[in-house]
């Protein structure tokens, strides 16, 4: 699959990963479908976007509800008509201990609400785009590729109960999904990042910061950029289909 001509959609968007791939796609002249919940944010990435060469358009779109993602990816399809890629990558943090004991005494819990609320976007939300994603695929006969993004913390993180369940869940997506849509032409793969600098980790203070860099072989945080190269990668080499690639510079042996 080349990216010259081709319609990606990406959640998440508007900003940080999503809105580098987005930029990195439309150079190579993609035309990119833009979903996120926050329309100042999805504004300034789409001009980016054209700036680097591509079309580009926003949609703003809760992926953790049903209708709303239906309503995208019909006016998608009617927009650009066709859709050849979706990279899901919206996502949330809600971390917390499971249960916080401080001097004996239990201080919090972690509440349904902050479970639920990740599971809503970074899984839920995974099933509702893919589904309409590989359902307007298939109507179209449009061969493609669908690119989960998960995390090395689907390997368990501490403090991430929420979070890690939910990554896992969306890693076991690419082989079950690469199994079922093979016959029509639609790939799967997924990518599980690291520590990547963006907007949220440039806000962490200077010495967690330090602390996180030190454990990583390579000494240094991931660039949004490393991602973009890896799924352009993968939608362009059309025999990758259910693997994960872990791009963490040698964090997780």
């Amino acid at each position: 699959m080349k990216l010259q001509d081709s319609v990606i959609a990406i959640t998440g968007g508007g900003q940080g990963l999503g809105r580098a791939m987005a930029e990195y796609f439309a150079a190579k002249g993609a035309s990119l479908a833009l979903i996120d919940l926050m329309p100042e944010k999805l504004d300034e990435a789409v001009t980016a976007c054209k700036v680097a060469g591509g079309d580009a358009r926003s949609y703003v779109c809760n992926v953790a509800r049903e209708p709303d993602v239906e309503e995208t990816f019909t006016a998608i399809q009617r927009d650009f008509g066709k859709i050849n890629g979706l990279i899901n990558n919206a996502g949330i943090l809600r971390d917390g201990m499971l249960v916080k004991v401080k001097e004996g005494e239990i201080v919090k819990r972690m509440s349904l609400s902050e479970w639920q609320s990740v599971i809503d976007v970074n899984l839920t939300g995974v099933f509702l785009c893919g589904r309409e994603a590989a359902t307007h695929m298939i109507q179209n006969g449009d061969h493609g590729a669908i690119i989960n993004i998960a995390s090395i913390s689907r390997a368990g993180n501490m403090g991430q109960s929420n979070y890690s369940s939910a990554k896992a869940g969306v890693a076991t997506l690419v082989p079950v999904w690469a199994k079922e849509l093979a016959r029509h032409g639609i790939r799967v793969m997924g990518i599980a990042p690291g520590f990547i600098e963006t907007e949220m980790t440039q806000s962490m203070k200077p010495e967690a910061l330090e602390r996180m860099t030190a454990s990583i072989p390579l000494k240094r945080m991931g660039k949004p950029d490393e991602i973009a190269f890896t799924a352009a990668f993968i939608f362009e080499n059309d025999y990758l289909s259910g693997r994960i690639i872990e791009v963490d510079g040698a964090l997780r042996l």
